[in-house]
């Protein structure tokens, strides 16, 4: 599969499966964060989830998408090393151990934690990497012995023409869509009890 088609897939994958939990999540309260697990053998959908935050304020988009997939009977649960993990958002510290102790040799995120800080005034993956770890933003090792991520909006901005601006264009609309939610979520936030808001 060309990194083109791959990018295609994510996106389908963030557009079709997470995009519209993460919109039911958020006018309960929760925040904008989701991912999804695919087969690396024919990029099928495992499952996707949502941020869960109003239930437990641990059930970020990732850790939830990971507490359903070890919720999935053995028999049918894919090894992780057979397996994409996607996030919506680049992980927190929280998100990126728990990737990390589930096993997983990969990850793909579409925004940044910049864009998380800035686009939806959601700076706390970007605090706590500074105050708990002392870490600048970006600091954390994006390739280690047990992963490797990947800038989905990176390896775009690698392609050639005219895969890059359509792909790019495809981006845009998905994160027009992420503002979108975002202003729903910032407009009830103060409303529900999440600690870190």
């Amino acid at each position: 599969m060309t990194d083109a088609a791959m990018t295609d897939r994510l996106l389908d994958v963030i557009e079709r499966d997470i995009l519209p939990k993460t919109a039911a999540g958020v006018q309960k309260g929760n925040k904008l964060f989701g991912a999804a697990i695919l087969k690396k053998s024919d990029l099928s959908l495992v499952l996707a989830e949502t941020n869960n935050e109003m239930e437990n304020p641990l059930w970020h988009g990732e850790v939830h998408a990971l507490k359903r997939f070890y919720e999935m009977p053995k028999e049918t649960r894919p090894d992780t090393k057979e397996c994409i993990f996607i996030a919506t958002h680049e992980p927190c510290s929280l998100c990126l151990s728990a990737i990390t102790w589930a096993g997983f040799d990969n990850f793909y995120y579409l925004l940044s934690h910049e864009d998380s800080r800035d686009s939806f005034a959601i700076p706390h993956d970007l605090r706590i990497l500074k105050e708990v770890f002392t870490l600048d933003p970006g600091g954390y090792n994006a390739e280690n012995a047990y992963w490797k991520s990947h800038s989905i909006r990176r390896e775009v901005d690698a392609l050639a023409e005219p895969e890059r601006a359509r792909l790019q264009a495809r981006i845009a609309a998905v994160s027009k869509s992420y503002d979108g939610l975002s202003a729903i979520y910032q407009e009830s936030k103060a409303d529900n009890d999440i600690p870190l808001n």
